[in-house]
């Protein structure tokens, strides 16, 4: 197999170091484009703005109708029979007379019976593995109790706590006695604890989860297992799998038709603490939570992300994840895409996992917080640089005609993440800062204006559909807290902004300057109890 892994940053030169700069340089170029062609013509520059803008108000509408599609498409699945639909697979035939089953579930049936070389879902074995560094207890209780709530049958599940040697003496204690609290639940359970300053590793999960994941892979070879029958996925601490998680998990694996060569994801919604968290940061978690539910129905565009699964055998032929990067989760679309020789699919689960909105111990310290974790996921960008390389400096066997699609949505979509909002907002009213005697200029700004009232309509789906994500409203606040649940999103365009499109350019710029981000900060992850006491990992008890 080609070598995969991140070059180390001493040996980043050359075409590599030109396309570490290009997101930046595109990023930044895209923002000065406006004042440039002012410059030439007010007209020309007044053009490029209306055109930038009427690309991101028809994005805009289709995103509002996918999200409202990707939320019905979930409620739907959430809602399916899918134990009864496994039996059904492992029988062959609908096994209830007169059971209503969706069409596709008809035709995986036949697919089956046609290709029964496969592991069946009785034979399917779940392994769990949950990052964790200095999370509290109630955090990590909270999820494993969660996979245990699970409708499917435990003693299918092996449930592995990774836990970092760097947390400390507390860390390895919450471990160890968590595992001992919850081993009977499962077929097995335990922690492996990932050893600081491994050479040639970035502080990160990426190593954490590879190092349990070899562990793993150790322990089915001594217990005889085929690794083919063994689905991994990994959760972080605060994640909380929908009780279907599994059972469409096992689904979906059975009849994809090359199983080893694939990855699941699950839908991420950022509901569980959402009443908890501070407004600009519920609105941000809101919107990522859209996001998710949008790009769940463009299987041409899903990518691994967060919490993911995939089978043992297929993490093997790929090494595991990478243990050179802060956005693992990413990097693992491309690492797995390399890896196969461009065979690789992602298929989508429409079940969620929820996850936790950024949530620190301070209100301060909360916004310094949700900024780290966008500097985080924005530094994604440094993929582009990986994929150029993998793909022409290096030889392979990957179809250039099947990338090219992907390699546009991953270079256009970080640039669109670092100045969309600015020139939506802001760019306008540049043409007119070097002339106010063309008409074009002059009716600009009452263009956007309409162009922006109109885009109200898609705002207006996103309150409805944040109002309908909202899990039950806690005891401890009373009714009125619904009514700041609509107001926060005044702070919209604040926190597109401020922490979007200023944590993009961040990433790129360091990018560019090859100021790299070496340490994945992991983000702090504070519980509120229903008394209202707040418990963070200095806190806890």
């Amino acid at each position: 197999m080609i070598d995969i892994e991140i070059p180390l940053e001493k040996d980043r030169h050359g075409w590599y170091r030109f396309f570490e700069i290009l997101p930046g340089a595109l990023s930044w170029f895209m923002l000065t484009l406006p004042f440039i062609l002012s410059i030439i013509s007010v007209d020309l520059a007044a053009a490029f703005v209306l055109a930038y803008l009427l690309i991101n108000f028809i994005r805009g509408l289709a995103g509002a109708y996918r999200a409202i599609d990707g939320y019905r498409t979930m409620r739907q699945h959430q809602k399916l029979p899918w134990r009864s639909m496994l039996a059904e697979l492992e029988a062959g035939e609908v096994l209830e007379s007169g059971a209503r089953r969706p069409k596709w579930h008809y035709d995986a049936l036949l697919r089956i019976a046609v290709d029964p070389n496969r592991p069946g879902p009785d034979d399917i074995i779940h392994a769990i593995i949950v990052a964790t560094v200095k999370e509290t207890k109630e955090t990590l209780e909270a999820t494993v109790r969660s996979v245990l709530g699970s409708d499917y049958n435990m003693k299918q599940v092996i449930f592995i706590l990774a836990y970092e040697e760097r947390g400390g003496a507390d860390t390895e204690q919450r471990a160890n006695d968590l595992i001992a609290e919850f081993h009977p639940d499962f077929l097995d359970a335990f922690a492996v604890k990932h050893p600081s300053n491994i050479p040639n590793e970035q502080v990160g999960k990426g190593g954490n989860v590879t190092f349990a994941g070899r562990k793993l892979q150790k322990y089915l070879e001594a217990k005889n297992i085929d690794p083919l029958r063994v689905l991994v996925t990994t959760l972080d601490a605060d994640n909380r799998p929908d009780k279907h998680y599994l059972s469409a998990l096992s689904y979906v694996y059975s009849v994809c038709p090359d199983p080893t060569h694939a990855s699941f994801q699950p839908v991420a919604l950022y509901t569980n603490n959402i009443w908890d968290a501070p407004a600009p940061m519920r609105v941000l978690a809101t919107g990522n939570s859209f996001f998710n539910l949008v790009v769940s129905l463009r299987q041409h565009a899903l990518r691994n992300f967060s919490s993911h699964a995939q089978p043992m055998a297929g993490l093997i032929e790929a090494d595991f994840w990478s243990v050179r990067t802060i956005v693992e989760d990413g990097h693992q679309y491309w690492r797995s895409y390399f890896a196969f020789d461009g065979n690789y699919q992602v298929y989508p689960l429409h079940v969620p996992i929820c996850q936790d909105a950024v949530l620190a111990d301070t209100y301060r310290n909360t916004l310094k917080a949700q900024f780290i974790q966008l500097r985080r996921w924005t530094y994604g960008a440094s993929d582009i640089a990986y994929v150029i390389n993998q793909s022409f400096l290096k030889p392979n066997k990957v179809s250039k005609i099947n990338l090219a699609p992907k390699f546009w949505r991953l270079l256009e979509g970080h640039v669109t993440w670092a100045v969309g909002p600015i020139l939506v907002l802001v760019g306008g009213f540049i043409p007119s800062l070097f002339s106010n005697d063309s008409i074009t200029v002059y009716e600009l700004p009452l263009i956007v204006s309409k162009v922006q009232t109109v885009a109200l309509a898609a705002a207006f789906v996103t309150v409805f559909m944040a109002l309908k994500t909202l899990p039950p409203r806690p005891a401890r606040y009373r009714r009125h807290r619904t009514i700041w649940m609509i107001l926060q999103w005044a702070y919209l365009p604040v926190t597109t902004i401020v922490y979007n499109s200023m944590a993009a350019l961040y990433s790129q710029t360091r990018l560019m300057f090859g100021w790299y981000i070496s340490r994945f900060d992991v983000t702090e992850k504070a519980v509120v109890l229903q008394s209202g006491e707040k418990i963070t990992s200095g806190t806890e008890k």
